[in-house]
């Protein structure tokens, strides 16, 4: 049984027809004979929606209760034993409620694609759990139902249902979105046309960028190297030198001149020693490509040129933008150079644009760098031409111009060839320059001529040392020459080794980086890192990249094992051996990350289970004393009222029912607190932004303080702010009362308000006996109660909810000196149209 297919309708916003298209898709279906049924799907009282639920097999949902309510959810269980060919679920990223089969609905839908249906579901890009703190800079809503990004890559299909903010728009000033009553604040909040706008670029790129990995898959497993040009890449050529600054910064602005362009900084570490970079001037071309939104990639390659060429179209890229020369002109004689050899081979599906730079034609001015010593074809087919064809051209010059020359200057001459063969072609043609010259220095120009045979022993000792020279140059040079390419080859290796270096102090720790990094560097297929608990289990996939993935390491063109219970397999071609020092240490490097990410995850764990912990055991001493303290009072009092041994006077009884009322109202104040604390740290605070007076909300916070404990002055001349008025007033509510609580009897608390730039400060001022600089921010953390707080005055959460409220409503929470004595407490609030405005209802709304 395979795995089954997802399909994933993706949309901008809600009331863009995801759902509809979804219903749409499952008639065609039906129509065409398939076995379709709706999992889960939620109208929201949609008519147009709900009427094409008709027709379609729905199956029952399951009935949960939680906390005193009751919830329905999809029932995997009931479409798991019905087995349809496609099941439809809607809301991909919804929680559901506890006590259901999983926590998310996306874990649903994976257990029913294990059981091989296919599955057609929903979901919007606010959704996407890597875009959340866009999403909440955009719309100022932070969305707490999320799905991996991992779930909706994987998906088979994914569509986007598309619409113009202003089309949206009308459709909900119809009515088709959302109820009457709620329209005019959606509009104005959360769908204004530009939170809409952003949105809806947000998906397009998204998908976009999902098609790219499509294609690239596809042009992977078809073999297809030429570029197809469905958007501008951009590849910059770095040498190491100065010029790579301006070349990046070009290559930005033809970027900038297409939509979705994007940018590749590539530096090749030549296994020939052809370039010498400096790495303190790569580091700064590194963070200068990625300010500018590009990236930057290491490769190895034995030809500059070609391993240019080859990453250019291996991320089918349409442009190459390299920098002019900056070797002096007389060396153009020799060797056409990068930029022009390039521009030659690029081919009509790759734009080449070479940009003059103030470096041009002035030659290198890095340490000097030796020559190449893997030769190339051309150089061994010119060494083998001068080591065999220059003997014997010379030959026929001496013999027919200057036969009378002299033996010893015509064996310079012949030493002249070997040499320049050795120099070009290496050994082998040396050593064959050699021989040959030898056998015609006998034969034309050794009496007796015209014969192999040599009548003058000086002669013979002259031809032996010919011979002997000859082979000792060609041995020198081409041992100069492996010697200077094994030189280059390992400060190639150096400069990799020396970047996984760095990434480690850098403190780097995408697995995946490091695996793509790896799969550039060697110009691999795919890269995989498997792993297993033991030698009889079978290998899991830790991490892959590229395509084509395995997963044995046995069924890799190169495999290397790290410990007993990891390898590392690639994909592509098989590395000579020399090249598995590097590979180890990026193998090293990958088991490192790979340990650091987990037990940064099993950290975050402890962190949240320790701190857990620490609320519990806080929690439970301020239940077991601060709360029992006013029961104990109101528990007395009651009792002394229904004692039937004292007569109670009038006075008295209104003292203890005084008494009464005075633990009540602590009651309800601890109570209160503790029930805004885990709203806050569950995240179910969800404020009501709208434009207001400070002077309408400050004077209502008073209401639980004396008269004369404070000082008030809202000047009514303040701009206005955009604030939950709720929620703002507890705040300074808490933070007066606790100013209050600690001022000198006959001191006031100071309230006061101004204007300051784009903001609002609200300042409450006590006189009491202030707070050290190191434990100014300690008081707002939960269950903290400064110095020698008695234990009557409560469980130390008012400042710590004051603070989240605020922070929730987008202002700030501070705590300054006092002149002269005392603590301030400093609100800083938005003024009126610098911050979000949204709904309450608009994020359960979104996030549904």
């Amino acid at each position: 049984m395979g795995r089954g297919k997802l399909r994933i309708y993706l949309g901008a916003a809600p009331g863009v027809g995801k759902t509809y298209a979804m219903l749409s898709e499952a008639h065609r279906r039906v129509e065409r004979g398939t076995d379709c049924v709706v999992g889960f799907v939620e109208h929201h009282s949609r008519p147009r929606t709900e009427v094409m639920l008709h027709g379609l097999e729905l199956i029952e949902r399951r009935e949960l209760d939680y906390r005193g309510s009751t919830f329905t959810e999809m029932d995997v269980d009931a479409i798991l034993a019905r087995r349809p060919a496609v099941a439809l679920v809607d809301e991909l990223a919804h929680t559901n409620v506890p006590g259901s089969r999983n926590a998310k609905r996306w874990q649903d839908v994976e257990e029913l694609l294990q059981a091989g249906i296919d599955v057609v579901s929903t979901v919007n890009i606010q959704h996407l759990e890597s875009l959340g703190d866009v999403v909440e800079t955009i719309t100022g809503v932070r969305q707490r139902e999320t799905v991996p990004d991992e779930v909706a890559r994987r998906a088979d299909q994914i569509e986007l249902v598309d619409m113009s903010p202003q089309a949206l728009r009308r459709r909900m000033a119809h009515g088709n979105v959302y109820k009457p009553d709620k329209v005019d604040a959606a509009l104005s909040n959360y769908f204004r046309p530009g939170n809409l706008t952003a949105l809806r670029e947000l998906a397009l790129l998204w998908v976009a960028d999902r098609v790219d990995e499509y294609l690239q898959e596809y042009r992977g497993e078809h073999n297809i190297r030429s570029t197809w040009q469905a958007r501008e890449r951009i590849v910059v050529g770095l040498t190491g030198g100065p010029e790579g600054r301006t070349l990046i910064r070009r290559a930005a602005r033809l970027a900038e001149k297409g939509a979705g362009g994007e940018v590749l900084a590539v530096y090749i570490a030549a296994s020939d020693g052809l370039t010498s970079a400096s790495p303190k001037e790569l580091a700064v071309q590194r963070t200068l490509v990625e300010d500018l939104g590009g990236t930057f990639h290491h490769v190895i390659g034995d030809d500059i040129p070609d391993a240019l060429l080859e990453f250019a179209r291996g991320c089918n890229a349409t442009q190459i933008v390299l920098g002019v020369s900056r070797r002096r002109s007389w060396q153009s004689v020799f060797s056409p150079g990068v930029s022009a050899t390039v521009a030659r081979e690029s081919g009509p599906d790759l734009d080449v644009h070479i940009v003059t730079h103030d470096e041009a034609a002035k030659g290198r001015r890095s340490l000097p760098v030796a020559r190449g010593a893997r030769l190339g074809r051309p150089r061994i087919i010119w060494g083998w031409l001068t080591g065999l064809a220059g003997p014997a051209l010379l030959t026929v010059l001496l013999s027919q111009l200057v036969p009378e020359l002299g033996l010893a200057n015509d064996m310079l001459l012949f030493l002249t060839f070997t040499v320049a063969a050795a120099l070009l072609g290496g050994l082998l043609p040396a050593l064959a320059s050699a021989a040959f010259g030898s056998l015609l220095l006998n034969y034309y120009f050794t009496p007796p001529v015209h014969k192999l045979t040599i009548s003058d022993p000086k002669n013979i000792v002259a031809i032996a040392i010919f011979v002997g020279v000859a082979v000792s140059v060609a041995s020198v040079v081409d041992l100069a020459a492996r010697r200077t390419h094994q030189a280059a080859r390992l400060r190639a290796e150096s400069e990799i080794l020396s970047f996984l270096a760095g990434s480690v102090l850098r403190g780097e720790n995408s697995l995946d980086a490091l695996l793509e990094r790896l799969r550039e560097t060697f110009a691999m297929q795919s890269v995989v890192l498997l792993e297993r608990t033991s030698e009889v289990d079978p290998w899991t996939t830790a991490a892959s990249v590229g395509t084509g993935t395995v997963v044995r390491p046995e069924d890799a063109d190169v495999d290397l094992p790290i410990g007993d219970t990891m390898a590392l397999a690639l994909t592509g071609r098989v590395l000579p051996a020399e090249d598995r020092r590097v590979l180890g240490a990026f193998a090293a490097q990958a088991a490192v990350v790979l340990d650091r990410q987990r037990l940064v995850d099993e950290a975050e764990k402890s962190r949240e289970l320790a701190e857990a912990n620490r609320i519990r055991t806080a929690l439970l001493a301020a239940v077991s004393h601060d709360l029992r303290t006013p029961l104990a009072g109101i528990k007395a009092s009651v009792t002394s009222l229904r004692s039937d041994d004292v007569e109670w006077s009038e006075a008295d009884k209104a003292d203890l029912l005084e008494g009464i009322e005075d633990g009540a109202d602590r009651l309800a104040a601890l109570i209160g607190n503790l029930l805004d604390m885990s709203r806050l740290n569950t995240g179910t605070v969800v404020p009501l932004i709208r434009v207001t007076d400070l002077d309408e909300v400050v004077p209502m916070a008073l209401g639980g303080v004396p008269e004369d404990s404070v000082d008030l002055d809202i000047p009514e001349t303040l701009p206005m702010v955009a604030v939950d008025r709720g929620l703002l007033e507890r705040a300074v509510a808490n933070i007066v009362e606790n100013a209050v609580k600690y001022s000198p009897a006959g001191q006031p608390v100071h309230v006061s308000a101004s204007a300051l730039a784009s903001r609002v400060e609200l300042r409450v001022v006590d006189r009491g006996p202030g707070v050290p600089d190191e434990a100014k921010n300690r008081i707002f953390e939960p269950f903290q109660r400064h110095g020698d707080a008695p234990r009557g005055a409560g469980v130390g959460l008012g400042l710590a909810v004051a603070r989240g409220f605020t922070e929730a409503i987008g202002g700030t929470l501070t705590a300054e000196d006092t002149p002269g004595g005392g603590l301030t407490m400093v609100i800083t609030l938005p003024i009126a149209g610098d911050g979000p405005a949204v709904s309450p209802e608009l994020p359960a709304s979104a996030v549904t």
